[in-house]
């Protein structure tokens, strides 16, 4: 690692993208510190032409600002040092996994929930068939088409489904 030396603060470029991310709360906790213990931690800075260009340490930079100084502790990088690399998160094939696995997490609640109503049903429906009698004159569904048997409405996707693969048709 290269040795810390001293920057002159006003010869310090800060990139648009990074002046979004300023805190100030941040800022004036680490000015705080300062004042007690002084910059423990130097900036990261890079040469591009004949001026310094801020890679790391916008807070410490921003309270070195506040507090009046005009130089700050800092490491010049090459440009190669320079370049921020993406987080795990940031990765793509990190972020297709993740959405898979969300995928397959709320596939798996549709199913078990499509069994649990299911077999509620079943329970609730065998002990209503067992107690009710059909009117004289109406015909059963399943006795008026013996090849097709009435089909109640999934309530899900999942369902849905389930309910074709199980009567073998194509969907």
């Amino acid at each position: 690692m290269p040795k810390p030396e001293s920057f002159p603060i006003e010869k310090i470029f800060v990139p648009t993208k990074q002046k979004k991310a300023l805190k100030p709360e941040s800022v004036a906790e680490i000015a705080e510190s300062m004042l007690e213990i002084g910059q423990q931690e130097p900036i990261s800075v890079r040469l591009d032409g004949d001026r310094l260009v801020l890679v790391e340490g916008l807070h410490r930079l921003e309270a070195c600002k506040a507090l009046g100084e005009t130089t700050i502790l800092g490491v010049l990088v090459t440009a190669e040092l320079a370049q921020p690399k993406p987080s795990l998160a940031e990765r793509p094939e990190v972020e297709a996994e993740r959405l898979k696995m969300a995928r397959l997490k709320q596939l798996r609640l549709e199913k078990e929930a499509a069994e649990a109503s299911t077999s509620a049903l079943r329970g609730a429906g065998a002990t209503e068939a067992s107690r009710a009698r059909p009117a004289k004159g109406v015909r059963d569904n399943a006795k008026a088409s013996p090849g097709r048997a009435a089909k109640s409405a999934p309530k899900s996707l999942s369902a849905w489904i389930n309910q074709q693969k199980g009567s073998g048709e194509r969907y």
